[in-house]
């Protein structure tokens, strides 16, 4: 079974989600919902998902970017991203920190703006304090694609899309980006698009 994700909109994507209290965090009903949206995430198929994305008004996150996803890429663009594999996990109540504020522009999408994609801007390495399923504290450091994710995915549980964060002038429908900027690099789309100097 996969539920629903909500597209933009919807007022739960523009909310500041609830903290989840310690035992919340391990009932069964919690359980139920990371099941679910694993499986929502896996069938769309993306490489994060938040709760306010099916509609629930909660602190709580779901990443996994699968090798399988990679396998298409070539090295040379798997290494300017700085991406590998990242195995299932889950975020609850997370709370970031920027450790390399260096901002790495690349192409982004998200299961809640369906069909589109556009540069944004992210901090290359972030630290990310939350809990996991079992109610237990975690710390995860991460950088490139990854610390891409996590900050994705903590913004839906303030509220935020990517949308607001991304270079107006490169919003794309996903079957013109593949047709025209799938193939070049970033320097060269902000050229295309007249965007030579980067915003501050």
């Amino acid at each position: 079974m996969v539920l629903k994700i909500v597209q933009t909109g919807e007022p739960v994507l523009r909310r500041r989600a609830r903290e989840l209290t310690p035992e919340e965090m391990t009932s069964l009903a919690i359980g139920q919902l990371i099941a679910l949206m694993r499986d929502t995430m896996r069938d769309a198929p993306g490489v994060g998902l938040a709760a306010p994305q099916v509609g629930v008004d909660v602190r709580l996150a779901v990443i996994e970017d699968r090798a399988e996803y990679q396998a298409a890429l070539p090295p040379a663009e798997l290494a300017a991203r700085e991406r590998q594999p990242v195995p299932f996990h889950v975020l609850i109540n997370p709370r970031l920190v920027v450790e390399d504020p260096t901002p790495v522009e690349f192409h982004e999408g998200c299961l809640s703006v369906s069909g589109f994609s556009a540069l944004v801007r992210r901090a290359r390495a972030v630290r990310v304090e939350a809990f996991d399923e079992k109610g237990q504290p975690v710390s995860i450091s991460a950088r490139g694609w990854y610390a891409r994710i996590l900050q994705h995915e903590i913004d839906h549980l303030d509220g935020t899309l990517y949308i607001d964060r991304m270079e107006p002038r490169s919003f794309s429908t996903l079957d013109n980006h593949r047709r025209h900027w799938a193939s070049r690099t970033v320097e060269e789309v902000r050229q295309a698009l007249g965007l030579n100097e980067p915003r501050g």
